[in-house]
């Protein structure tokens, strides 16, 4: 089975645009893990334009407490700045289940590509093992490439977060998308036969989200934005319960896609 978890920084920027605690990072996190999801996952940057360091120490007790995973995503190499530690130093002090590194930079308004691992890894490898030293699993965010997976294994990674941002939008402008669910399949396939998990994430919707499990081996899918606008309309713990239940959907949605 898949498992969902939740990304939490939509509504921490919420906060943030308003100030204060409200809506609480604490109180939408537990609706979210008591209507069934299986993780919370937040992206820490360095100009905390939402999540910020306190609300990585509340997550990281309430997920503890509430025996789901927490994962916390972001740029390896991301260092100190005013009140932000440093994504290492974030790692080592609250030790998720998982640690995702993303190659993004700061100035970036979302993540929108994997690692390119076809250069000199050494400074990526190191920085692996070490956080593998505070008991947290490895995934490196990738690009559906066969070449790139396996360079991926070389370094140490534990798993592998496939980056669906050209698939969605594919689905999105209604585009035929047998060719490229093919390549993520492959990617997904040869992931595993190297022995590494697989999860998926990046613009992934009640629209879309059938079809890619349908064709995709997938261990896990962290969902953000999506999610948090469609509880907008549902509510945020029916919102959740709506994403558990999608692969129920995929008939439906293949004869609707025409795939």
């Amino acid at each position: 089975m898949t498992k969902l978890s939740v990304n939490v920084n939509k509504i921490a920027w919420l906060r943030n645009a308003r100030g204060g605690d409200y809506p609480s990072i604490k109180e939408f996190s537990k609706i979210c893990i008591d209507s069934g999801c299986q993780g919370i996952t937040v992206h820490p940057r360095d100009d905390m334009r939402h999540i910020n360091p306190e609300d990585v120490k509340i997550l990281k007790e309430l997920t503890k407490k509430s025996e789901v995973e927490f994962n916390i995503e972001g740029n390896p190499f991301s260092e100190q700045k005013e009140k932000y530690p440093g994504f290492l130093q974030l790692i080592k002090s609250y030790q998720p289940d998982q640690c995702t590194l993303v190659p993004d930079v700061s100035s970036q308004l979302t993540s929108d590509h994997g690692w390119d691992l076809l250069g000199d890894n050494s400074r990526l490898a190191s920085l692996i093992k070490t956080i593998k030293t505070y008991g947290s699993r490895v995934s490196l965010f990738m690009d559906p490439s066969e070449e790139g997976i396996s360079k991926a294994k070389e370094v140490g990674a534990d798993r592998i977060e496939l980056y669906t941002g050209p698939y969605a939008e594919a689905v999105k402008h209604q585009k035929d998308i047998k060719d490229l669910i093919k390549q993520y399949s492959k990617a997904d396939k040869h992931a595993h036969n190297l022995g590494l998990g697989v999860n998926a994430g990046h613009d992934l919707n009640l629209s879309n989200l059938s079809i890619f499990l349908s064709e995709c081996n997938i261990d896990e899918v962290s969902i953000g934005h999506a999610l948090v606008t469609d509880s907008l309309r549902f509510g945020m713990g029916d919102a959740v319960k709506k994403y558990l239940l999608t692969p129920l959907n995929v008939v439906f949605l293949l004869r609707q896609h025409n795939y």
